[in-house]
C-alpha cells in the first residue's frame, strides 16, 4: 500500500464504523487520510474527519436525495483515491454521488454484508433489492461478499470484480478468556442472577430481522416452566418497548433482562450458559463467532450466514420453533460448561486474518487506479 492516500467510508449509520476502525486505523498508520460519512447519530473515532449526511433507510424517503447532493458535494471537493461504502441505503447514495469521481479515478470498494435477496427471502426483498444491486454493480470498482451463497451469485451475475472476505472479523483475544467463580457469580449478582440459574443469551439489536419477538414466543413455556431459566437480550431496542410489552404479558419480566447497548460483551458471554439467536437474516454473523470464540454451546435458528459459520465447528441450527425450544430445553437439563469447538476452524475470521485480507484488496485497488 503506498504511504499516502486519501480514503473515504460511508455507511447509513455512524454505529457501523465499529466494524470499519481497525481497517480506519490501519490505513492511517500507512500514511492515509481517512474520511467517514454517516447520519452522524455518534461521534466517528480513528479518523482525520467526519461528515454529517441525511442517509435514510427507507429507499422511498426524499431525505435520500439530499444525502446524495451533500455526499457528491463532498467527493467532488475532497477527490480520493478510494471510497469504501456500506449498508444497502448508503452505498447506493453513496455510488451515486462518485460517478464522476470515478471517471477521474477514484475507486469505490462495496462490502455487501449480506444481501437482501438470498434463498428463501421474501419475494418483495428480490422484487425491490436484486434490480438495485444489479445496476449499482456497474458502478463498483470492487464488491466484497461476507458469506459463500451471496458470492456464488454475485460472481455468476453482477458485472463487477467480486470478491470473498469473510466477515469484519473478530479479535478472539477479547473473547477466549478466564473468569474466576468470584468474578462470575459478581456479574451475574449485578445482572440480578443467582449463581446456579441457567442463564441464556442473545446479542443483538431488537428488532424485526433479529427476530426477538418469535424467540420470546418459542420460550414462553419453557420459561414458564423453569424458573430458575433466565434470557438476557442484549442490544439497542429499535422496537420502541414493544417487546418489553410482551415479556410483560407473558409474566416473565422477571426473567427476561433487557440490557440495552452494552460495552461488556466478552464477560457477559463468560456469565451465560448458553447462546441462543434468533436471527432470519444474516451475512455473516458477528455474534455466533463470539459464542464460539467464548466456548458458548449454541442453539440457533436456521439462516444464510449462521449455518455457514456453525458447520465449521461441527453443529448445525434448527429449522422449527419445537425444535429450538426441545434443544434449549436439553440444554439446561445436561448444563454444559463449555463446549470444546475446534476454534482454529474459524482462524480466518480473526480480525487479524480479515486485516491481512482488506489490506490486500487497497492494494490492488490502488494498482489499478496507477496503470
Amino acid at each position: 500500500m503506498p504511504s499516502k492516500g486519501k480514503v473515504l467510508f460511508t455507511s447509513h449509520t455512524a454505529n457501523f464504523q465499529k466494524f470499519n476502525r481497525p481497517f480506519m486505523q490501519m490505513l492511517r498508520d500507512q500514511g492515509c487520510e481517512v474520511h467517514y460519512a454517516s447520519m452522524g447519530e455518534e461521534e466517528i473515532l480513528d479518523c482525520d474527519k467526519s461528515f454529517v449526511v441525511s442517509f435514510t433507510r427507507n429507499p422511498l424517503k426524499l431525505s435520500n436525495v439530499t444525502a446524495y447532493r451533500q455526499l457528491k458535494k463532498i467527493i467532488d471537493r475532497e477527490n480520493y483515491d478510494i471510497i469504501h461504502t456500506h449498508t444497502p441505503m448508503g452505498s447506493v447514495v453513496t455510488r451515486l454521488a462518485a460517478r464522476g469521481a470515478r471517471r477521474r479515478g477514484t475507486k469505490v470498494i462495496y462490502t455487501a454484508h449480506g444481501f437482501h435477496f438470498f434463498k428463501g427471502a421474501p419475494l418483495l426483498n428480490w422484487l425491490v433489492y436484486y434490480p438495485i444491486e444489479l445496476a449499482m454493480a456497474h458502478l463498483t470498482d470492487m464488491l466484497i461478499t461476507i458469506n459463500s451463497e451471496d458470492y456464488s451469485r454475485a460472481k455468476q451475475h453482477f458485472a463487477t470484480n467480486v470478491a470473498y472476505v469473510p466477515g469484519v472479523g473478530v479479535d478472539p483475544k477479547k473473547f477466549d478468556i478466564v473468569l474466576s467463580r468470584a468474578t462470575r457469580d459478581k456479574i451475574r449478582a449485578q445482572l440480578g442472577l443467582a449463581p446456579d440459574d441457567f442463564v441464556l443469551i442473545y446479542v443483538a439489536e431488537l428488532s424485526k430481522r433479529k427476530n426477538q419477538k418469535w424467540l420470546l414466543r418459542t420460550l414462553r413455556d419453557t420459561l414458564q416452566q423453569h424458573t430458575r431459566m433466565h434470557l438476557l437480550l442484549v442490544g439497542a431496542d429499535s422496537m420502541n418497548g414493544s417487546l418489553q410489552k410482551i415479556t410483560k404479558e407473558y409474566s416473565l419480566d422477571r426473567q427476561v433482562h433487557f440490557l440495552g447497548y452494552r460495552n461488556d460483551i466478552p464477560e457477559l458471554l463468560k456469565v451465560a450458559d448458553l447462546y441462543v439467536s434468533s436471527s432470519t437474516q444474516e451475512g455473516l454473523p458477528v455474534n455466533i463467532l463470539e459464542a464460539v470464540i467464548s466456548r458458548l454451546p449454541i442453539v440457533a435458528l436456521d439462516c444464510r450466514g449462521c449455518a455457514e459459520l456453525l458447520s465449521l465447528v461441527g453443529d448445525k441450527p434448527v429449522r422449527r420453533a419445537v425444535d429450538f425450544q426441545s434443544a434449549v430445553e436439553w440444554h439446561e437439563q445436561h448444563h454444559l460448561a463449555a463446549v470444546d469447538y475446534d476454534t482454529s476452524a474459524v482462524y480466518q475470521y480473526t480480525l487479524s486474518a480479515i486485516i491481512n485480507e482488506m489490506k490486500h484488496f487497497y492494494q490492488i485497488t490502488r494498482d489499478e487506479d496507477r496503470v
